[in-house]
């Protein structure tokens, strides 16, 4: 059997550096609807050009969260800043620099791409013709229509009217744009280009909120995650400083024909346990991942035909049930995607 060897590379940089102030800023945020607690105190602070991703199952708040910072709902509680400015009373000056995107964008069918493009262009007040012109088919080649402007929507697919959206929330050149679950119904194909978009769309200088359910679309996404549920934040922050507070050790797996030559790691240098196990390859904690190559070494010295080494990595779907575990809201028959 091969030896599956991974050694952990350099992290790599940031996207682009975060303002120093925060685009949006919500604090101790209520809001109900009738007797149901849509959101429950949620805090959270949003950095320039950046991604954030709100996680969580449906009916979490995502949606909620998303209208309370356009100002098309007002908070019960608590306060929402944006760009610095209240969206409550506020609102035409923040909404005129920020784009949408909705789980199910509204379209005119019978209009061709171009057409719905012109349309938008005229709402955001872009004013002169050759400038909505460009606009436009600058938006169009980002997302990839260009070649479908002329076609009637209506026959567009599911990807073709997400990117039309997406299009279209950028024509005005907003400083933020909110995704609520952009790639609802799309194909896996799709889905990776949409979302290959939106990352290199904090490059380009905006910001990003993107709602999602989707654990995977989040994984190597979202500059910082918040994990909401029943309307609260679980956790917020960075995936990987939230990886490392759950899991703090730094582990390898590793396994051999015969499990019990791995005890010859017992005692090796930086080699803080050694947790054996019969069904399965041994945990091995280490004080620095870069031992992974002596691990490799005392095994061989020790006559041990390995068969793996790997570094142990824990995913955010790792991350999402720890969390839901520790906050006693894991409840049974209820899975995340």
């Amino acid at each position: 059997m091969p030896v599956v060897m991974t050694v952990p590379s350099a992290l790599a940089p940031d996207r682009a550096p975060a303002g120093s102030t925060p685009v949006v800023s919500l604090d101790r945020v209520e809001r109900t609807f009738g007797d149901q607690t849509a959101l429950a105190g949620l805090s959270f602070t949003v950095p320039a050009r950046s991604i954030t991703v709100l996680l969580g199952p449906n009916g979490a708040g995502k949606t909620t969260c998303t209208r309370v910072v356009t100002g098309a709902l007002g908070p019960d509680g608590g306060t929402v800043r944006v760009f610095g400015l209240d969206p409550a009373t506020d609102g035409p000056e923040v909404r005129r620099r920020i784009g949408i995107v909705s789980a199910k964008p509204a379209l005119y069918d019978r209009l061709s791409g171009l057409d719905n493009l012109r349309y938008a262009a005229e709402l955001y007040g872009l004013g002169r013709r050759d400038v909505a012109a460009r606009r436009i088919r600058e938006a169009a080649e980002r997302f990839g229509i260009a070649g479908a402007l002329d076609q009637q929507v209506g026959g567009y697919s599911t990807g073709m009217k997400t990117r039309l959206a997406l299009a279209r929330s950028v024509l005005h050149e907003p400083e933020l744009v909110l995704y609520d679950e952009p790639t609802s119904g799309l194909d896996p194909e799709s889905s990776y280009a949409v979302l290959e978009l939106i990352r290199e769309m904090t490059g380009q200088g905006n910001t990003v909120i993107m709602c999602t359910h989707l654990l995977l679309e989040a994984e190597g996404l979202a500059d910082q995650v918040v994990m909401l549920q029943d309307g609260q934040s679980l956790v917020q922050g960075p995936p990987d400083e939230l990886v490392r507070r759950y899991w703090p050790e730094h582990t390898v797996l590793v396994d051999a024909e015969d499990r019990t030559s791995l005890a010859a790691l017992v005692g090796e240098p930086g080699v803080h346990d050694v947790r054996l196990r019969d069904d399965g390859p041994a945990t091995v904690v280490v004080d620095d991942l870069a031992r992974i190559p002596d691990l490799v070494h005392a095994l061989a010295r020790a006559g041990a035909r390995v068969t793996r080494v790997e570094a142990e990595r824990h995913s955010l779907e790792d991350l999402y049930f720890a969390v839901r575990r520790d906050s006693g809201e894991n409840r049974i028959g209820e899975v995340v995607q």
